[in-house]
């Protein structure tokens, strides 16, 4: 089983502390996800200057893409996102502009399944047309509904797609091994380690746990 990626959400307004807490869980984690909130409150220049303290991180511009694929998504592929999401929700044509960019600058796309009614429709349309990753994604309010994302692997990583499947929604020390063995690529972890008294030892604590369960 390869070692699943950890992905980091940032999902803070201020420019500054978003860089801040980049730089203290770097050692620790694989991609940096600029959070929906976070991207549209600093946008693209943020974008840039992670891509220039972080080379070797991959950048994940959480757009949550829901009209205009293409035209959206290409300024932050130029700036440096090495993956863009865009909303299954929004339709095939929306996804395949988000491809299409992410294509032309070598990149990927990631295709968010959250509120998705048929999500192995969506999951199996999107692959065919070149989306890279699937997401699964239990959101805020879900969560405090109660919800979780696990049903929602079970049934996407069922399908046997050539696709990587991320996976987001509350995990943490408790759960992310328990992603690890349902075989998740990407795990997304905010704040199980944003909001922790020590974000770099919180992730230091979920890269280990990763690496034990791989």
């Amino acid at each position: 089983m390869a070692t699943p990626l950890i992905q980091m959400a940032i999902d803070a307004l201020d420019f500054d502390a978003s860089v801040a807490l980049a730089e203290e869980v770097a050692p620790f984690v694989d991609i940096f996800e600029i959070g929906t909130p976070c991207i549209k409150h600093n946008g693209v220049p943020l974008v840039e200057e992670l891509r220039a303290r972080f080379p070797d991180k991959l950048l994940l511009v959480d757009l949550k893409t829901m009209d205009a694929g293409e035209y959206e998504s290409t300024p932050f592929y130029a700036a440096g996102a090495d993956i863009c999401t865009v909303l299954g929700v929004s339709g095939l044509a929306t996804c395949q502009g988000v491809i299409k960019a992410a294509k032309a600058h070598g990149a990927e796309a990631q295709i968010d399944l959250i509120n998705v009614s048929d999500k192995a429709d969506c999951a199996i349309a999107t692959v065919e047309s070149g989306a890279q990753i699937v997401g699964i994604h239990t959101g805020l309010d879900a969560q405090a509904a109660g919800d979780t994302p696990f049903n929602d692997l079970a049934e996407i990583m069922g399908l046997g797609l050539d696709v990587r499947v991320s996976i987001a929604g509350g995990i943490n020390q408790s759960t992310v091994q328990d992603v690890v063995r349902a075989g998740a690529s990407i795990i997304v972890v905010g704040a199980a380690i944003y909001g922790a008294p020590s974000p770099a030892e919180a992730a230091r604590e979920i890269r280990e746990l990763v690496d034990a369960a791989a």
